[in-house]
Protein backbone atom coordinates (compact mmCIF):
# COMPACT_ATOMS: atom_id res chain seq x y z
CA UNK A 1 0.00 0.00 0.00
CA UNK A 2 2.87 2.28 0.77
CA UNK A 3 4.76 1.98 -2.61
CA UNK A 4 0.98 2.48 -4.17
CA UNK A 5 0.82 6.03 -2.33
CA UNK A 6 4.55 7.16 -2.13
CA UNK A 7 4.21 6.55 -6.67
CA UNK A 8 1.14 8.00 -6.54
CA UNK A 9 2.80 11.18 -5.08
CA UNK A 10 5.16 11.82 -7.24
CA UNK A 11 2.80 11.28 -10.45
CA UNK A 12 0.78 13.47 -8.75
CA UNK A 13 3.30 15.94 -8.13
CA UNK A 14 4.04 15.59 -11.27
CA UNK A 15 1.02 16.21 -13.49
CA UNK A 16 -0.45 19.38 -10.96
CA UNK A 17 3.37 20.53 -12.03
CA UNK A 18 2.49 20.22 -15.67
CA UNK A 19 -1.01 21.39 -15.35
CA UNK A 20 0.01 24.97 -13.65
CA UNK A 21 2.98 25.26 -16.17
CA UNK A 22 0.60 24.25 -19.03
CA UNK A 23 -2.23 27.22 -17.41
CA UNK A 24 0.19 29.55 -16.93
CA UNK A 25 1.96 29.05 -20.45
CA UNK A 26 -1.57 29.65 -22.42
CA UNK A 27 -2.34 33.00 -20.09
CA UNK A 28 1.05 34.25 -21.09
CA UNK A 29 0.12 33.90 -24.45
CA UNK A 30 -3.78 35.03 -24.33
CA UNK A 31 -1.89 38.12 -22.70
CA UNK A 32 0.49 38.31 -25.27
CA UNK A 33 -2.18 38.43 -28.51
CA UNK A 34 -4.13 40.42 -26.47
CA UNK A 35 -1.54 43.35 -25.87
CA UNK A 36 -0.54 43.11 -29.71
CA UNK A 37 -4.18 43.10 -30.33
CA UNK A 38 -4.64 46.51 -28.04
CA UNK A 39 -1.72 47.97 -29.59
CA UNK A 40 -2.81 47.43 -33.47
CA UNK A 41 -6.48 48.35 -32.63
CA UNK A 42 -5.25 51.64 -31.03
CA UNK A 43 -3.29 52.49 -33.61
CA UNK A 44 -5.91 51.64 -36.48
CA UNK A 45 -8.31 53.62 -34.35
CA UNK A 46 -6.27 56.12 -34.62
CA UNK A 47 -5.85 55.83 -38.70
CA UNK A 48 -9.44 55.56 -39.56
CA UNK A 49 -10.20 58.65 -37.18
CA UNK A 50 -7.40 60.66 -39.07
CA UNK A 51 -9.05 59.83 -42.20
CA UNK A 52 -12.27 60.42 -41.89
CA UNK A 53 -11.90 63.33 -40.07
CA UNK A 54 -9.58 65.08 -42.71
CA UNK A 55 -10.69 63.46 -45.74
CA UNK A 56 -14.06 63.11 -45.73
CA UNK A 57 -14.15 59.12 -45.94
CA UNK A 58 -17.25 57.43 -45.71
CA UNK A 59 -17.24 55.06 -42.33
CA UNK A 60 -19.13 52.35 -44.46
CA UNK A 61 -16.14 52.23 -46.54
CA UNK A 62 -13.61 51.70 -44.29
CA UNK A 63 -16.09 49.42 -41.95
CA UNK A 64 -16.36 46.92 -44.93
CA UNK A 65 -12.06 46.56 -45.84
CA UNK A 66 -11.90 45.88 -42.02
CA UNK A 67 -14.38 43.22 -42.00
CA UNK A 68 -13.56 41.66 -46.11
CA UNK A 69 -11.61 38.58 -45.84
CA UNK A 70 -9.64 39.30 -48.87
CA UNK A 71 -8.20 42.56 -50.40
CA UNK A 72 -5.93 43.65 -53.14
CA UNK A 73 -3.31 44.17 -52.02
CA UNK A 74 -1.37 46.75 -53.71
CA UNK A 75 1.76 47.01 -51.97
CA UNK A 76 1.44 50.61 -51.32
CA UNK A 77 3.43 49.92 -47.79
CA UNK A 78 6.74 49.37 -49.73
CA UNK A 79 7.16 52.57 -50.99
CA UNK A 80 7.90 53.74 -47.73
CA UNK A 81 10.30 50.56 -47.28
CA UNK A 82 7.29 48.05 -45.41
CA UNK A 83 7.42 44.78 -46.23
CA UNK A 84 4.06 44.11 -44.72
CA UNK A 85 5.08 39.99 -44.90
CA UNK A 86 8.26 40.34 -42.70
CA UNK A 87 8.28 43.76 -41.49
CA UNK A 88 6.52 44.47 -38.11
CA UNK A 89 4.60 47.79 -38.59
CA UNK A 90 4.44 48.53 -34.88
CA UNK A 91 7.75 49.02 -33.33
CA UNK A 92 6.01 48.68 -29.97
CA UNK A 93 4.71 45.45 -31.24
CA UNK A 94 8.17 44.64 -31.72
CA UNK A 95 9.83 45.64 -28.32
CA UNK A 96 6.92 43.61 -27.00
CA UNK A 97 7.48 40.69 -28.74
CA UNK A 98 11.23 40.75 -28.05
CA UNK A 99 9.79 40.77 -24.39
CA UNK A 100 7.34 37.85 -24.54
CA UNK A 101 10.05 35.69 -26.40
CA UNK A 102 12.49 36.18 -23.33
CA UNK A 103 9.31 34.87 -21.33
CA UNK A 104 8.63 31.96 -22.88
CA UNK A 105 12.62 30.87 -22.74
CA UNK A 106 12.27 31.52 -18.89
CA UNK A 107 8.83 30.74 -18.76
CA UNK A 108 10.25 26.97 -20.78
CA UNK A 109 13.43 27.11 -18.90
CA UNK A 110 11.70 27.44 -15.19
CA UNK A 111 9.59 23.91 -16.25
CA UNK A 112 12.36 22.13 -17.53
CA UNK A 113 14.10 22.66 -14.49
CA UNK A 114 11.07 21.95 -12.13
CA UNK A 115 10.63 18.87 -14.20
CA UNK A 116 13.79 17.77 -13.83
CA UNK A 117 14.06 18.38 -10.50
CA UNK A 118 11.06 15.76 -10.00
CA UNK A 119 12.78 13.22 -11.61
CA UNK A 120 16.46 13.29 -10.34
CA UNK A 121 14.81 13.27 -6.61
CA UNK A 122 12.76 10.27 -7.92
CA UNK A 123 15.64 8.65 -9.07
CA UNK A 124 17.55 9.60 -6.21
CA UNK A 125 15.25 8.00 -4.05
CA UNK A 126 15.57 4.91 -6.18
CA UNK A 127 19.72 5.11 -6.08
CA UNK A 128 18.78 4.91 -2.15
CA UNK A 129 17.13 2.09 -2.31
CA UNK A 130 19.28 0.13 -4.54
CA UNK A 131 22.13 0.95 -1.68
CA UNK A 132 20.09 0.30 0.86
CA UNK A 133 18.74 -3.24 -0.73
CA UNK A 134 22.43 -3.91 -1.32
CA UNK A 135 23.43 -3.09 2.18
CA UNK A 136 20.67 -5.34 3.55
CA UNK A 137 21.87 -8.13 0.68
CA UNK A 138 25.63 -7.65 2.22
CA UNK A 139 24.24 -8.13 6.25
CA UNK A 140 22.05 -10.94 5.32
CA UNK A 141 25.54 -12.76 4.01
CA UNK A 142 27.01 -11.75 6.88
CA UNK A 143 24.46 -13.48 8.77
CA UNK A 144 22.46 -10.45 9.90
CA UNK A 145 18.64 -11.20 9.06
CA UNK A 146 17.42 -8.02 10.96
CA UNK A 147 15.47 -6.50 7.32
CA UNK A 148 13.77 -2.94 8.31
CA UNK A 149 11.52 -2.34 5.15
CA UNK A 150 9.44 0.66 6.92
CA UNK A 151 13.15 2.40 6.82
CA UNK A 152 12.80 1.94 2.74
CA UNK A 153 11.06 4.52 0.41
CA UNK A 154 8.17 2.55 -1.34
CA UNK A 155 8.02 3.00 -5.24
CA UNK A 156 8.30 0.34 -8.02
CA UNK A 157 11.25 -1.67 -6.35
CA UNK A 158 8.25 -3.04 -3.45
CA UNK A 159 8.23 -6.21 -5.46
CA UNK A 160 11.99 -6.40 -4.81
CA UNK A 161 12.31 -5.31 -1.52
CA UNK A 162 9.01 -7.92 -0.39
CA UNK A 163 10.61 -10.89 -2.56
CA UNK A 164 14.16 -9.86 -0.47
CA UNK A 165 11.88 -9.93 2.97
CA UNK A 166 10.42 -13.07 2.18
CA UNK A 167 13.63 -14.78 1.46
CA UNK A 168 15.19 -13.26 4.48
CA UNK A 169 12.70 -14.59 6.85
CA UNK A 170 13.25 -17.80 5.18
CA UNK A 171 16.62 -17.56 5.75
CA UNK A 172 16.36 -16.47 9.20
CA UNK A 173 13.94 -19.84 9.75
CA UNK A 174 16.66 -21.83 8.45
CA UNK A 175 19.41 -20.19 10.52
CA UNK A 176 17.18 -20.69 13.92
CA UNK A 177 16.07 -24.42 12.84
CA UNK A 178 19.42 -25.22 12.30
CA UNK A 179 21.29 -23.86 15.47
CA UNK A 180 17.68 -25.72 17.13
CA UNK A 181 18.37 -28.73 15.30
CA UNK A 182 22.17 -28.56 16.92
CA UNK A 183 20.62 -28.16 20.18
CA UNK A 184 18.22 -30.72 20.19
CA UNK A 185 20.68 -33.12 18.35
CA UNK A 186 22.77 -32.73 21.62
CA UNK A 187 20.24 -33.03 23.88
CA UNK A 188 18.71 -36.45 22.00
CA UNK A 189 22.52 -37.76 22.07
CA UNK A 190 23.42 -36.88 25.45
CA UNK A 191 19.22 -38.72 26.35
CA UNK A 192 19.81 -41.53 23.92
CA UNK A 193 23.34 -42.26 25.54
CA UNK A 194 21.77 -42.23 29.22
CA UNK A 195 18.56 -44.54 28.02
CA UNK A 196 21.25 -47.07 26.72
CA UNK A 197 23.78 -46.79 30.12
CA UNK A 198 21.48 -48.28 32.10
CA UNK A 199 20.12 -51.41 30.56
CA UNK A 200 24.19 -52.19 29.36
CA UNK A 201 25.75 -51.90 32.23
CA UNK A 202 22.64 -54.18 33.67
CA UNK A 203 23.62 -56.69 30.77
CA UNK A 204 27.52 -56.35 31.74
CA UNK A 205 27.49 -56.88 35.49
CA UNK A 206 25.41 -60.16 34.86
CA UNK A 207 27.85 -61.06 31.87
CA UNK A 208 31.00 -61.13 34.90
CA UNK A 209 28.94 -62.83 37.87
CA UNK A 210 28.39 -65.59 34.44
CA UNK A 211 32.03 -65.60 33.34
CA UNK A 212 33.45 -65.09 37.03
CA UNK A 213 31.25 -68.36 38.70
CA UNK A 214 30.81 -70.96 36.09
CA UNK A 215 29.54 -73.13 38.58
CA UNK A 216 26.54 -70.67 39.26
CA UNK A 217 23.56 -72.94 40.63
CA UNK A 218 21.06 -73.40 36.99
CA UNK A 219 18.47 -71.68 38.40
CA UNK A 220 20.68 -68.87 39.23
CA UNK A 221 21.67 -68.70 35.89
CA UNK A 222 18.41 -68.90 33.84
CA UNK A 223 17.68 -65.53 36.23
CA UNK A 224 20.37 -64.00 34.98
CA UNK A 225 19.64 -65.04 31.23
CA UNK A 226 16.32 -63.89 31.51
CA UNK A 227 17.41 -60.56 33.03
CA UNK A 228 19.25 -59.83 29.93
CA UNK A 229 17.06 -60.84 27.54
CA UNK A 230 14.74 -58.46 29.27
CA UNK A 231 17.86 -55.60 29.25
CA UNK A 232 18.15 -56.38 25.66
CA UNK A 233 14.60 -56.35 25.19
CA UNK A 234 14.24 -52.64 26.32
CA UNK A 235 17.18 -51.53 24.26
CA UNK A 236 15.57 -52.91 21.17
CA UNK A 237 12.59 -51.26 22.00
CA UNK A 238 14.81 -47.57 22.51
CA UNK A 239 16.39 -47.94 19.47
CA UNK A 240 13.69 -48.79 17.59
CA UNK A 241 11.42 -45.98 18.81
CA UNK A 242 14.20 -43.39 18.64
CA UNK A 243 14.75 -44.59 15.15
CA UNK A 244 10.63 -44.21 14.49
CA UNK A 245 11.30 -40.57 16.45
CA UNK A 246 13.78 -39.19 14.29
CA UNK A 247 12.25 -40.25 10.80
CA UNK A 248 9.41 -37.52 12.10
CA UNK A 249 12.09 -35.35 13.08
CA UNK A 250 13.06 -35.03 9.34
CA UNK A 251 9.33 -35.41 7.84
CA UNK A 252 10.36 -38.74 6.33
CA UNK A 253 7.18 -40.67 7.34
CA UNK A 254 4.19 -40.30 4.72
CA UNK A 255 0.90 -41.51 6.09
CA UNK A 256 -1.80 -43.93 4.05
CA UNK A 257 -4.67 -42.82 5.08
CA UNK A 258 -7.39 -45.19 4.33
CA UNK A 259 -11.14 -46.10 6.45
CA UNK A 260 -10.77 -48.63 8.86
CA UNK A 261 -12.83 -49.59 11.57
CA UNK A 262 -12.05 -49.02 15.38
CA UNK A 263 -12.65 -52.47 16.10
CA UNK A 264 -9.54 -53.41 14.02
CA UNK A 265 -7.30 -50.82 15.52
CA UNK A 266 -8.29 -51.61 18.85
CA UNK A 267 -7.76 -55.29 18.11
CA UNK A 268 -4.92 -54.77 16.72
CA UNK A 269 -3.67 -53.10 19.47
CA UNK A 270 -4.89 -55.00 21.97
CA UNK A 271 -2.94 -58.34 20.44
CA UNK A 272 -0.02 -56.50 20.77
CA UNK A 273 -0.05 -56.16 24.49
CA UNK A 274 -2.06 -59.10 25.63
CA UNK A 275 1.33 -60.84 26.53
CA UNK A 276 1.61 -57.98 29.15
CA UNK A 277 -2.02 -58.31 30.47
CA UNK A 278 -1.73 -61.95 31.59
CA UNK A 279 1.27 -61.77 32.85
CA UNK A 280 -0.16 -59.55 35.72
CA UNK A 281 -4.19 -60.63 35.17
CA UNK A 282 -5.20 -57.15 33.48
CA UNK A 283 -8.24 -57.42 31.40
CA UNK A 284 -9.23 -55.10 29.13
CA UNK A 285 -13.05 -54.12 28.31
CA UNK A 286 -14.15 -52.47 25.16
CA UNK A 287 -17.64 -50.20 25.43
CA UNK A 288 -19.16 -47.87 22.30
CA UNK A 289 -19.34 -48.33 18.74
CA UNK A 290 -16.38 -50.09 17.96
CA UNK A 291 -17.92 -50.72 14.30
CA UNK A 292 -17.46 -46.65 13.80
CA UNK A 293 -14.97 -45.81 11.18
CA UNK A 294 -11.88 -43.60 10.95
CA UNK A 295 -9.92 -42.41 8.34
CA UNK A 296 -6.58 -42.87 9.40
CA UNK A 297 -2.85 -44.83 8.86
CA UNK A 298 -3.94 -47.97 10.55
CA UNK A 299 -0.04 -49.47 11.41
CA UNK A 300 0.86 -46.20 12.84
CA UNK A 301 -2.51 -45.69 14.87
CA UNK A 302 -1.97 -48.95 16.20
CA UNK A 303 1.64 -48.00 17.50
CA UNK A 304 0.41 -45.17 19.25
CA UNK A 305 -2.15 -47.12 20.87
CA UNK A 306 -0.05 -50.00 21.77
CA UNK A 307 2.46 -47.80 23.45
CA UNK A 308 -0.41 -45.78 25.31
CA UNK A 309 -2.12 -49.53 26.35
CA UNK A 310 1.42 -50.16 27.86
CA UNK A 311 1.57 -47.28 29.93
CA UNK A 312 -1.70 -47.99 31.27
CA UNK A 313 -0.58 -51.62 31.82
CA UNK A 314 2.75 -49.86 33.62
CA UNK A 315 0.71 -47.68 36.08
CA UNK A 316 -2.36 -50.37 36.86
CA UNK A 317 -2.27 -52.05 39.88
CA UNK A 318 -2.06 -56.82 39.01
CA UNK A 319 -5.68 -58.13 39.09
CA UNK A 320 -7.16 -55.04 37.98
CA UNK A 321 -8.59 -53.87 34.65
CA UNK A 322 -8.51 -51.51 31.71
CA UNK A 323 -11.77 -49.53 30.01
CA UNK A 324 -11.86 -48.45 26.41
CA UNK A 325 -14.67 -46.15 25.62
CA UNK A 326 -15.52 -44.97 22.20
CA UNK A 327 -17.60 -41.76 21.39
CA UNK A 328 -18.25 -39.64 18.46
CA UNK A 329 -20.26 -36.62 17.15
CA UNK A 330 -20.17 -34.84 14.24
CA UNK A 331 -17.20 -33.08 14.71
CA UNK A 332 -14.71 -36.24 16.05
CA UNK A 333 -14.40 -39.69 17.28
CA UNK A 334 -12.85 -40.17 20.65
CA UNK A 335 -11.02 -43.48 22.13
CA UNK A 336 -10.79 -43.04 26.16
CA UNK A 337 -7.97 -45.69 27.58
CA UNK A 338 -8.45 -45.59 31.71
CA UNK A 339 -6.55 -47.53 33.91
CA UNK A 340 -7.40 -47.65 37.31
CA UNK A 341 -3.76 -47.60 38.51
CA UNK A 342 -2.48 -45.22 41.46
CA UNK A 343 -2.22 -42.25 38.98
CA UNK A 344 0.13 -39.53 37.83
CA UNK A 345 1.12 -36.54 39.80
CA UNK A 346 0.22 -33.11 38.68
CA UNK A 347 4.36 -32.81 38.61
CA UNK A 348 4.37 -35.47 36.28
CA UNK A 349 1.40 -34.71 34.33
CA UNK A 350 2.31 -31.82 32.35
CA UNK A 351 5.69 -33.27 31.01
CA UNK A 352 4.42 -36.67 30.22
CA UNK A 353 4.64 -36.46 26.30
CA UNK A 354 8.42 -35.07 26.66
CA UNK A 355 10.76 -37.28 25.26
CA UNK A 356 12.95 -39.50 27.68
CA UNK A 357 10.77 -37.92 30.80
CA UNK A 358 10.05 -40.76 33.49
CA UNK A 359 7.51 -39.66 36.20
CA UNK A 360 8.36 -40.70 39.79
CA UNK A 361 5.83 -43.62 39.45
CA UNK A 362 7.73 -44.94 36.74
CA UNK A 363 9.39 -48.74 36.53
CA UNK A 364 12.96 -48.72 36.31
CA UNK A 365 12.57 -50.44 32.88
CA UNK A 366 10.29 -47.56 31.58
CA UNK A 367 12.38 -45.57 28.56
CA UNK A 368 10.17 -42.80 28.80
CA UNK A 369 9.65 -42.21 25.02
CA UNK A 370 6.45 -44.54 24.15
CA UNK A 371 4.31 -41.72 24.80
CA UNK A 372 6.22 -39.16 22.93
CA UNK A 373 6.24 -41.45 20.10
CA UNK A 374 2.12 -41.71 20.35
CA UNK A 375 1.24 -38.54 20.88
CA UNK A 376 3.59 -37.82 17.61
CA UNK A 377 2.14 -40.47 15.47
CA UNK A 378 -1.61 -38.71 16.48
CA UNK A 379 -0.81 -35.35 16.18
CA UNK A 380 0.80 -36.02 12.60
CA UNK A 381 -1.99 -38.02 11.61
CA UNK A 382 -4.72 -35.38 11.94
CA UNK A 383 -5.48 -36.39 15.97
CA UNK A 384 -5.46 -35.39 19.40
CA UNK A 385 -4.08 -36.80 22.57
CA UNK A 386 -4.76 -35.02 26.18
CA UNK A 387 -4.31 -37.00 29.76
CA UNK A 388 -6.52 -36.43 32.58
CA UNK A 389 -5.03 -38.45 36.48
CA UNK A 390 -6.56 -38.56 39.52
CA UNK A 391 -5.34 -40.52 42.47
CA UNK A 392 -7.99 -43.32 41.20
CA UNK A 393 -6.11 -43.66 37.79
CA UNK A 394 -5.51 -42.12 34.61
CA UNK A 395 -7.31 -41.43 30.92
CA UNK A 396 -6.01 -40.76 27.77
CA UNK A 397 -8.67 -38.95 25.64
CA UNK A 398 -7.53 -39.75 21.75
CA UNK A 399 -9.58 -37.69 18.95
CA UNK A 400 -9.63 -38.11 15.50
CA UNK A 401 -11.18 -35.23 13.62
CA UNK A 402 -13.40 -35.86 10.98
Amino acid sequence: MKNKINLHKYLSKTLILVLILSSIFVVLNIYEYNTYKKNFNKKLDTIVNLITTKYNVDSNDIIEILNSKDSDNKDILKRYGIDIEKTDILNENKKINYIFISLNILFLLISFSLLLSIFIKYNRKKEQDIKEITNTLNNINKGNYELELDSLSEDELSILKMELYKTTIKLKEMALNSKEDKVNLKKSLEDISHQLKTPLTSILIILDNLIDDPDMEKEIREDFIRDIKLEASNINFLVQAILKLSRFDVNAIHFFKQETTIKELLDKSIRNVSTLCDLRNIKIEVKGNIDSKIKCDLMWQVEAITNILKNSIEHSYDNNKIEIKVDENKIYKSITIKDFGEGISNKDLKHIFERFYKGENSKNDSTGIGLSLAKTIINEDNGEIKVESRKDGTSFVIKYFL
